[in-house]
């Protein structure tokens, strides 16, 4: 019992340590992770270096495909962009084995003590995000010492000497054992980080040899895949096929890493002995005069295992990117009816990486806004132009339900990711999003409300004069522009100079004032009828608050942009 206490503990430990290590990582990076993804190119080695700088600070490599399957899934990535940063996200997640190869397990208690202080006393935010990283960091040693001491017993009770003698990496069978088992592992807890853990937890303790551990580690590789196959449920064509990406190099490089397993545990341990004078093949725990030693070498190996398998693996697809991302569409063919992007990137999986789950929500608002400018050129084709389109009517309609929906679904989103610990930059960009995206769906339904009024007029086949209609259509043009202009600058990361703005404000207000002069006049002048009055005073009304919604997005914009 009391070994399963340590190693339940511990494991615990160490997950709790991961997540505040990659909080911590993430806040003190600030702005420049949050772009790191939203800047690929289509240059595979970009792409690839941008997955792998991600993951390294994130510390997950599934959060980070999540995201770019969610980001394909709403038009904003191609495949080929995705299939590199995926590549690198899978270098970066083992940098994990190369954290716990430090020689200060020891020393882990003292540094989450002394970091959490810090973390409990520190009033500004970068030395408390410094601390919470520390403070995970210490948590990730203390909570591997704990399991290596649950786990020290093993290696002394026969039933479980035997047991894992089944599972010796010593022939091809017994490596797809190994890899079946770490596998199986990482689908139950979900962590390739946590399996890692364990794994070296039973290495460096003697319980299970290096070669065991290394073939364990292959498997966790196609066990983290779990997370990402999940995510591109109900996603669309383009993200399957982002996801099938991930599951597909992983496997593929398993499986051929697999058949040259001896010859590259060789290769391996020839590095490790070079660099620590002794060869993981063949020193033993019993045999170890220096267990710390004994310790370091054997995380060397399976941290320089992970880490050249999925290097290698890089390197073996970079160059076949195109024909891979041809295979893929094979695999995942088109759909019949055509698909559109989906809100479903602000995946609540990413909430653990707020600094990033930030960046996705900003996607959505952009695709808002640029839903808003789309329904303002609907707008202008139903009332302005041409005889009435049904199908434009209904695609214009849906789109103010599905700004609805977005801005629901936005709401809920952030406001469980600012729930947990952020940066203070974090929290007023949140709130920047949240006020934008409102101001967006209020648009939306004053657009709305303009068609229905030109419907409402056709319908009792009453007409504006010609010049009143043109000037109109100038004042929906000038509206539209001002909201246009708002939401390019934010989809671009800069604002509108706010003399501009003031001056597109201004000069809406006084089309809008003339205008109502004018119709008074007319009144005053001829007979007209009560319904054309009330319908277009309406429709002024509305241009007037779609203009006070564009100003609202430019002061959102204003007060908490982020500097060049």
């Amino acid at each position: 019992m009391s070994i399963a206490f340590a190693v339940i503990g511990g494991l615990g430990i160490f997950m709790l340590g991961m997540k505040y290590m990659s909080e911590g990582m993430q806040a003190v990076a600030g702005n420049s992770l949050r772009r790191l993804i939203s800047l690929v190119t289509d240059n595979r080695l970009t792409a690839t270096a941008s997955g792998t700088a991600v993951t390294l600070l994130v510390q997950s490599s599934s959060i980070t495909t999540v995201i770019v399957v969610g980001l394909v899934n709403a038009g904003m990535m191609q495949l080929h962009q995705a299939i590199g940063v995926i590549l690198g996200a899978n270098i970066g997640t083992t940098i994990t084995g190369w954290i716990l190869v430090l020689k200060v397990g020891k020393y882990g208690l003292p540094i989450l003590g002394a970091a959490a202080l810090v973390y409990l006393f520190a009033r500004r935010d970068r030395p408390r995000f410094i601390a919470m990283a520390l403070m995970g960091l210490g948590m990730v040693f203390f909570g591997l010492e704990t399991m290596k001491d649950g786990f020290a017993p093993l290696r002394d009770m026969p039933v479980f000497v035997e047991a894992f003698a089944w599972f010796e990496a010593s022939s091809y069978l017994g490596v797809m054992k190994c890899v079946v088992v770490g596998c199986l592992l990482t689908l139950l807890v979900q962590s390739s980080s946590a399996t890692l853990g364990v794994t070296i937890g039973l290495a460096v303790t003697g319980v299970i040899p290096f070669t065991t551990a290394a073939a364990l580690v292959l498997g966790e590789n196609i066990g983290t895949t779990i997370t990402v196959i999940i995510a591109q449920f109900g996603a669309t064509t383009a993200a399957k096929r982002a996801a099938w990406a991930h599951v597909l190099f992983n496997v593929i490089g398993v499986f051929w890493i697999t058949l040259i397993f001896q010859w590259y545990m060789g290769v391996v341990s020839q590095v490790v002995e070079r660099s620590h004078g002794q060869n993981p093949l063949t020193y033993t725990f019993a045999g170890a005069a220096d267990q710390e030693l004994f310790a370091v070498v054997i995380t060397s190996a399976i941290a320089l295992t992970h880490t050249g398998f999925n290097v290698l693996n890089t390197l073996l697809f970079l160059p076949f990117l195109t024909p891979y991302t041809k295979l893929l569409t094979r695999l995942v063919p088109d759909p019949r009816v055509k698909e559109v992007a989906k809100l479903k990137h602000i995946d609540p999986r990413t909430v653990s990486a707020p600094v990033l789950g930030i960046e996705q929500s900003r996607g959505e608002v952009v695709q808002m806004g640029e839903s808003v400018v789309a329904m303002n050129d609907g707008v202008r084709q139903l009332g302005f132009h041409g005889p009435v389109d049904e199908r434009l009517i209904q695609q214009t309609f849906h789109r103010e339900e599905v700004l609805d929906n977005s801005h629901r679904d936005i709401v809920r989103f952030l406001t469980d990711l600012l729930d947990a610990t952020v940066p203070h930059a974090i929290a007023a960009e949140g709130r920047r999003q949240l006020r934008m995206a409102h101001e967006c769906e209020s648009a939306s339904d004053r657009l709305a409300s303009v068609l229905k009024a030109f419907l409402r007029l056709r319908e009792h086949r009453l007409e504006l004069p010609a010049d009143l209609k043109g000037d109109l259509l100038d004042l929906h043009d000038t509206v539209a522009g001002l909201f246009r202009q708002v939401i390019e600058a934010f989809s671009e990361r800069r604002v509108v100079d706010d003399a501009e703005a003031q001056s597109a404000n201004a000069l809406i207000l006084s089309k809008v004032k003339t205008l109502r002069d004018r119709q008074l006049k007319l009144m005053t002048d001829h007979p007209v009828n009560p319904a054309l009055s009330l319908v277009f005073n309406g429709i002024l009304t509305d241009y007037s608050r779609i203009r006070a919604h564009a100003m609202n997005l430019h002061e959102a914009s204003v007060e908490t942009s982020e500097p060049s």
